[in-house]
């Protein structure tokens, strides 16, 4: 854990990030008075649930399939 002051945070900022994305904690400290923590930010990824929408959503009674050429299109498909 490293610890560092706000002028010193500002001025290597950069750096403390990368030290930060390698796992280590930073501590920003205004008048050695501990004040942030600068932590790897992690993605949570939620797990999907089959069946959540159910009865959510609704498909129109009118609703029609694209027509085949713009349905290709959004494939990125030629023609």
């Amino acid at each position: 854990m490293k610890t560092v002051n706000v002028y010193e945070a500002k001025t290597h900022l950069s750096q403390l990030l990368d030290l930060a994305a390698s796992g280590e904690e930073v501590i920003i400290a205004r008048a050695g008075r501990p004040m942030a923590k600068l932590i790897p930010y992690q993605v949570k990824r939620q797990s999907r649930k089959p069946g959540c929408w159910k009865g959510k959503v609704k498909i129109a009674k009118d609703f029609d399939e694209l027509p085949d050429d713009l349905s290709r299109a959004f494939r990125g498909e030629a023609g």
